[in-house]
């Protein structure tokens, strides 16, 4: 199930911003120390590569998902999510409107 909220957290306020501002997030680490980003992304198609394991949640939007080592691209639509795994990467395509995520690194 995917958080409504996050309660007891800090959110640092410099934004993330990458691909000329088409994604960008906020840096959240909630009352256990866990950090998380919250943020948009426009349409476009992205890489991002990962140190720590990954889940990603689509709160709003829709998007499509090419994890490293795959060819398939997988439709991810609000409401669901994809996990990454740790020093891999993957492929973020939006093809209109807005997508907002949650990404929770997983320790």
């Amino acid at each position: 199930m995917q958080p409504k909220q996050i309660e007891k957290a800090t959110i640092v306020l410099k934004a993330n911003v990458y691909f000329d501002g088409k994604v960008v997030s906020h840096t959240i680490l909630d009352e256990a120390g866990a950090k998380k980003t919250v943020g948009l992304i426009y349409p476009g198609t992205y890489q991002f590569n990962t140190g720590d394991p990954e889940r990603m949640d689509i709160l709003s939007g829709s998007c499509q998902v090419k994890l490293a080592n795959t060819v398939e691209w997988q439709q991810i639509d609000a409401g669901n999510h994809f996990n990454v795994a740790a020093n891999s990467s993957f492929e973020i395509k939006v093809h209109s409107g807005l997508t907002e995520y949650l990404c929770t690194f997983i320790k």
